[in-house]
């Protein structure tokens, strides 16, 4: 007897499916960021409801962030029902030395707040997700919400602000961290490229984009996930103990999670990394 052919059902709400659309340029100086929608393809995403943002930075030592490296695990969240932007910034070993990445990152929430209704973008719900450099960089995005001083010209009437942070390996404290990479080839090129050419200047600037030394008590701050390997070569995972205590001194909500024998990506993403990353970012962004 020929065995009877089964039945499945189909997928009516187009539940779970992701479009992705790249090259979208964010700022006139060229800066680009990447979309992943959590929707088909086609689909009028217009009627549907508001979708909450994770605004993704990946590390890249204050470089060019590589939009791709992630998108595997950033594709997931759209099975959640999130939007999330992957978001390219200037270089600072390209002329552009600290803030112009802060900037830059602040000018693509903006801009992504301007086009919310073009993408169903719910406005309030806007959190920030970042690795190595990238962490740093989110963390920054959290102590510094509308700050008039990082705001640039386009899209000036939008916030920048965002309503979580979530930072994998983040250097936190940047005159430590530098100390620590002294023996480093070419560090002192490096700290000129980032930095300024005056190196009597760079301990104040190091301090000033440092998120340990921006931490003020008694400000609102928005809550705070960090993740940082106990053996990681390039960050010192103290960096994350650092801004820890600074924002739980603050009376910040933060919790923090060492990733056990973890280095500097790699071995650090584990299921459990990815499922406590995943899990609270989605509380916070349904709540």
């Amino acid at each position: 007897m020929i065995p009877q052919i089964p039945h499945l059902p189909m997928n009516p709400t187009l539940a779970g499916q992701a479009e992705i659309k790249e090259h979208i340029r964010y700022s006139q100086n060229g800066q680009e960021l990447t979309l992943i929608l959590p929707w088909a393809a086609g689909d009028d995403y217009s009627k549907g409801p508001k979708r909450p943002l994770i605004l993704f930075v990946q590390g890249s030592s204050w470089t060019t962030p590589n939009l791709g490296y992630e998108i595997p695990m950033l594709s997931h969240f759209a099975e959640e029902g999130c939007i999330v932007a992957t978001v390219s910034h200037r270089s600072a070993q390209d002329g552009f030395p600290f803030p112009a990445f802060l900037e830059d990152v602040k000018c693509a929430i903006r801009f992504l707040r301007a086009n919310a209704v073009t993408y169903s973008i719910d406005p309030e719900r806007i959190m920030a997700f970042g690795t190595s450099s990238g962490g740093n960089t989110v963390c920054l995005l959290g102590l510094t919400g509308d700050d008039p001083a990082l705001k640039t010209a386009e899209y000036a009437d939008q916030s920048d602000a965002v309503c979580a942070v979530a930072a994998c390996f983040a250097p936190t404290d940047l005159p430590a961290l530098f100390d620590y990479l002294k023996a480093m080839p070419n560090i002192t090129a490096v700290m000129a490229a980032y930095f300024g050419a005056d190196p009597a200047q760079w301990d104040s600037v190091m301090r000033r984009w440092s998120p340990v030394y921006r931490v003020e008590a008694g400000k609102a701050y928005p809550p705070f996930l960090l993740l940082h390997g106990t053996a990681d070569p390039v960050v010192p995972c103290d960096q994350m103990d650092k801004l820890y205590t600074r924002l739980a001194e603050a009376g910040a909500d933060v919790q923090a999670y060492y990733v056990d024998g973890a280095e500097h990506e790699g071995n650090f993403w584990s299921p459990d990394v990815r499922r406590v990353i995943r899990d609270q970012i989605i509380r916070w962004l349904n709540n």
